[in-house]
């Protein structure tokens, strides 16, 4: 008896950590995360165009990122995604139509963007990355080629 009183316990507390408050917001490279916390995040793209969060606004570009509420539910439940059978993407749990509309809005500027870059990634002459001291640093065919690969899957990714 003590045995099963204490698996219902273990249970018990197993269901109670399942769900807990849940939020998302978008990054500067239009990725959506889910964070069981409401502390304040802070988003920026470095001249890479690699995307970076923190809770503290370490970079001059960081920007503060808008928490959406989606309820008591489960952070793995939402990390899911969108709907797996190829159907039309629906709002989120929690997420109303004016915010559905204002992510969907997001993700196409952000592919917009994407598509930007790689075309002109694509259409340079050369690539160059600005080294330490503001001199262009060129990248050789394979760094170009392998850049080029990097952001046309970037591209994809955002452009879904």
């Amino acid at each position: 008896m003590k045995k099963l009183l204490t698996i219902s316990v273990l249970m018990l507390g197993v269901s109670v950590t399942a769900s807990a408050d849940v939020w998302s917001w978008v990054d500067a490279g239009g990725t959506r995360h889910f964070v069981d916390t409401n502390t304040p995040i802070y988003t920026w793209v470095d001249e890479f165009g690699k995307s970076h969060y923190s809770d503290t606004p370490e970079h001059e570009d960081a920007v503060s990122v808008e928490l959406i509420w989606h309820g008591d539910e489960s952070l793995s439940d939402l990390e899911s995604g969108p709907d797996e059978e190829g159907g039309e993407e629906q709002a989120l749990p929690g997420e109303t139509q004016e915010e559905f509309a204002q992510r969907k809005a997001a993700q196409a500027y952000y592919c917009e963007q994407a598509t930007k870059i790689y075309d002109s990634y694509v259409n340079a002459p050369q690539l160059y990355r600005t080294g330490a001291n503001g001199e262009r640093e060129y990248l050789s065919k394979e760094d170009s080629a392998e850049t080029i690969a990097e952001t046309r899957a970037r591209r994809d990714e955002l452009c879904g």
